[in-house]
């Protein structure tokens, strides 16, 4: 049998008939900071609701059209809650906390018309979130089931955004030192060593001393054929 908290409050809406409670950055739809967690009994714990990033003083927009049913306070932290327009019976309510209410009990609203202020705390959430919840009678939902498909794809992934970009460790992604060249290899094998200079200088000095020899023996041949 079907979980009836589980099920969706009704048949695809239009993207004009509801609207995302607070904006996100750059005309993108809010981070998901935490995402709709129903307990298993009425008593247990669990989040019956969804967190959305947001910031003290921000808008807070009806998700869909429908009538202010309560407008206060409840533990100190200011509720806003909507009964939803042509959401059967019992109807739909969808609440909203913390905020200050701008919109008064018996009020029509539209979706995306304003009708809150975000708070400045106490939040649930470690950064300011607004916390949207969906019940019917007293049965909890999930509030992104209100919106129609095309409004949930319209953005970054859910949960909280990426803050850095991993290091590659593919070596195919890395930097290549090149390669030495071949006549470099040869210049380091060819350079001069103390035995070849000595070798050198050792020729150089034999070919002197030979070439001293030259006229010396030219001049005693010649005296010796005088001589005969």
């Amino acid at each position: 049998m079907e979980d009836p908290a589980r099920t969706e409050p009704g048949a695809g809406p239009s993207a004009g008939e509801r609207s995302w409670p607070v904006a996100g950055q750059a005309g993108i739809r809010p981070t998901v900071l935490r995402g709709w967690d129903p307990p298993p009994s009425p008593w247990a714990a669990g989040h019956r609701g969804v967190d959305l990033a947001s910031s003290a003083g921000a808008e807070v927009r009806a998700a869909a059209p429908g009538r202010v049913v309560y407008a206060g306070t409840v533990a100190g932290r200011g509720v806003l809650t909507i009964e939803v327009s042509r959401s059967g019976r019992p109807p739909l309510r969808t609440t909203y906390e913390p905020v200050r209410p701008t919109a008064r009990k018996g009020q029509r609203v539209t979706a995306g018309q304003r009708v809150a202020v975000l708070q400045r705390g106490p939040f649930h959430c470690r950064a300011p979130c607004l916390h949207w919840g969906l019940r019917r009678g007293k049965a909890y939902l999930d509030p992104l089931s209100l919106l129609p498909r095309s409004m949930l794809r319209s953005g970054p992934s859910r949960l909280l955004p990426v803050f850095g970009a991993p290091v590659p460790t593919d070596s195919r992604t890395l930097p290549r030192h090149p390669e030495p060249t071949e006549p470099a290899a040869h210049a380091r094998g060819s350079a001069p060593t103390t035995a070849a200079l000595l070798g050198t200088v050792g020729l150089a000095a034999a070919a002197l001393w030979a070439l001293g020899r030259l006229p010396r023996l030219g001049r005693r041949a010649g005296g010796a054929g005088r001589g005969e």
